[in-house]
């Protein structure tokens, strides 16, 4: 099995830039202090034997003027990351853009397509291959959460679909831009997997179910051109594609959560197999994790099922545990305890959750004999 990460553990560090409908702008990595310690928080993972971390550049910091890119805001992270020998996956859209533009307009995507090219030419005179970038990340949420539910920008009903034709359109451009000033980029798609299953006292529920469940494949077949070529996809678009799962990634069409334990769970170690199927492209779970003192349970169900996964012939590459920060909930503030460390003090120090950092070194050491082994 070919390892195309320096580390199969990862860390990925919460970069959300979205506005708020109360018109307030989110901005994790400074909440979070990372931008100030990114130095000392890449030394804590390598502590831990983690090198492959997931960070995001803010497309609203570097852009604060149209059409002027200032990526100062980045060169931190690519110090740190030189320093500590360090590989970085970047996202350049995690949920939030200039408030200059609109995502409804062509000009956002010629926008899009800007930013990604300059920032590669940064990479190329920064940074070392191999690079890994993620031109959107989680296409299905971004145009579920801001163009059916209303919660995220735009704060938009009934327009989820043409949110993820833009979306699509801004990730092709990105990655030709990025391919075209960085021979060798590895191109990421980060998207949530699901599992739903119908309510049998509704007739017909379980097809309504099923077709609602493998609407989380539309952004992957759009960018590999099997749905809706007319945008540009095809199967050479994507390298590299992140498998991100959360605790409540299962619920009963239109009811309840369906919780692990419960009879109707489908195991992790299936819908990674399933998209493994369906795809054939290196994946990695590049998001999962939960809140208190569950924790060290939830990763540890996940390492299992992803050591299950790869007992079975399923090439996984990787596990994040995202965040691997704690930090203020989006909407209220709230003290987010799903990191492995906490907040960090003046001095840069952070509180680590040692029951969470127990369960990843044990982990780590199995997966190593895993991975050797094979």
């Amino acid at each position: 099995m070919t390892r195309i990460f320096k580390s199969f553990l990862q860390a990925g560090f919460e970069c959300s830039t979205h506005k708020l409908e109360n018109g307030r702008r989110l901005d994790l990595v400074s909440s979070t202090r990372h931008d100030i310690f990114v130095e000392r928080d890449f030394a804590r993972l390598r502590e831990l034997g983690i090198r492959t971390v997931r960070e995001g550049i803010r497309w609203t910091v570097i852009e604060r003027r149209p059409g002027v890119m200032d990526f100062s805001s980045v060169m931190p992270f690519l110090k740190a990351a030189r320093e500590q020998k360090i590989e970085i996956v970047w996202d350049l859209l995690h949920f939030g853009w200039p408030d200059h533009l609109d995502i409804f307009e062509a000009s956002w995507i010629d926008a899009f397509t800007s930013l990604s090219e300059e920032f590669a030419c940064l990479l190329k005179r920064e940074s070392d291959a191999p690079w890994f970038v993620a031109p959107v990340n989680e296409i299905s949420f971004m145009a579920w959460a801001g163009g059916e539910a209303a919660f995220l920008n735009p704060f938009r009903h009934n327009c989820g679909a043409e949110i993820k034709a833009q979306l699509v359109s801004a990730f092709l451009g990105a990655a030709q831009a990025l391919r075209s000033k960085l021979p060798g980029v590895k191109i990421v798609s980060p998207e949530p997997v699901i599992h739903i299953v119908g309510r049998p006292e509704v007739d017909g529920d379980d097809i309504a179910a099923e077709r609602y469940r493998t609407s989380m494949f539309q952004s992957w077949d759009m960018l590999t051109g099997r749905l809706h070529p007319e945008l540009g996809g095809g199967e050479k678009t994507l390298d590299v594609i992140g498998v991100n799962y959360y605790n409540n990634n299962q619920w009963v069409n239109f009811g309840r959560t369906i919780w692990l334990g419960d009879s109707q769970y489908r195991p992790f170690r299936e819908i990674l197999a399933e998209v493994w199927n369906r795809y054939h492209l290196p994946l990695f779970v590049a998001e999962t994790g939960t809140e208190n003192e569950g924790r060290p349970d939830w990763f540890r169900y996940i390492a299992g099922e992803v050591h299950a996964a790869i007992d079975n012939g399923i090439p996984v590459e990787g596990l994040c545990l995202y965040p691997i920060l704690n930090h203020p909930g989006w909407a209220d503030d709230r003290h987010c305890f799903n990191g492995l460390w906490d907040y960090a003090s003046d001095s840069g120090d952070r509180e680590i959750y040692e029951p969470l950092a127990a369960e990843i070194r044990r982990q780590r050491d199995i997966f190593e004999r895993q991975l050797r082994n094979r």
